[in-house]
């Protein structure tokens, strides 16, 4: 498997506390780069720029991507554009909100 294969399967262990659902699943997660070194940057938003748990969510996400083996640095970009809106949640996470 790819290293980006392996950060993304990752990022779905990262839980978005306030929902109960994966970053990847609700689509906060906007790509995954590795270099040559496999450092990772992971490009993300949050659902409000304002998010309380902005520092637990990108916490967990370096803390988890970290685990991966031959992994160095772990960076996490957030931007705000795009903006995040609930059509960027996959299926799976629309039914868990919503049924």
């Amino acid at each position: 498997m790819e290293m980006e294969e392996q950060v993304i399967e990752a990022l779905y262990d990262v839980i978005d506390p306030e929902l109960g659902i994966n970053i990847v699943d609700l689509g906060l997660v906007y790509g995954v780069g590795v270099d040559d070194e496999n450092n990772i940057i992971v490009t993300m938003t949050l659902t409000t720029p304002g998010c309380p748990l902005h520092d637990s969510i990108t916490n967990g996400v370096k803390h988890r991507v970290s685990q991966i083996e031959k992994v160095q640095e772990v960076q996490v970009d957030l931007i705000w554009e795009p903006a995040w809106n609930p059509e960027k949640m996959s299926d799976n996470a629309r039914q868990m909100l919503w049924g």
